[in-house]
């Protein structure tokens, strides 16, 4: 009787445990798996023409990195400059704000004509933008980072009294991987 009931508490706790366990739930990162990427006015871009380069002047010890990505008719440009560089291949880690200088232009460009050019949208302010580089690899000449700006264009009437603002918002860009060309010169 007593084998009964011990064989019984046994049952009953392996049931108990098993009940008891965690469910166990595979969640996989939403990791793109676009060269460049960003977030237009509330829709996910991928352009389908990316180009970047590095580029270094050896008369101003600047360094450049700059990207284009075009797709449905939008471009999306972003130019980096490191003054007192060296002649690398690579480029700093660091995060490069929109200022009142010139080393970081970012650029919302909309084409309004098939074939024709691609119109800038307003400008970035200082403050209202900035790049981030994370990683990269200056042997296989891939660099990774992410990139996010508000545009703004104020429309004046003939007497300069604003009638309108339109605002361009590029927010959680990334660039992944992001094969580079090298220029020195």
């Amino acid at each position: 009787m007593k084998k009964i009931q011990l064989l019984m508490l046994l049952l009953l706790s392996a049931i108990c445990i098993q009940s008891c366990k965690k469910d166990v739930t595979t969640s996989a990162s939403t990791i793109s798996d676009k060269i460049l990427s960003a977030n237009i006015n509330g829709t996910a871009w991928n352009p389908d023409t990316v180009s970047a380069a590095i580029t270094y002047n050896a008369a101003t010890k600047i360094k450049t990195f700059s990207v284009a990505g075009i797709a449905l008719q939008q471009k999306v440009s972003i130019s980096v400059a490191v003054p007192n560089s060296i002649n690398t291949a690579g480029f700093p880690f660091a995060t490069y704000k929109v200022d009142a200088t010139n080393n970081v232009q970012l650029v919302y460009s909309y084409q309004t004509l098939l074939g024709g050019s691609y119109d800038p949208v307003g400008t970035v302010e200082p403050g209202s933008g900035s790049v981030t580089t994370t990683a990269i690899d200056s042997v296989k000449k891939v660099i990774t980072g992410t990139y996010s700006f508000t545009s703004k264009q104020v429309n004046k009437d003939q007497n300069g009294n604003i009638i309108s603002i339109n605002v361009q918002q590029i927010l959680s860009g990334t660039f992944t991987n992001l094969p580079y060309t090298f220029v020195s010169n």
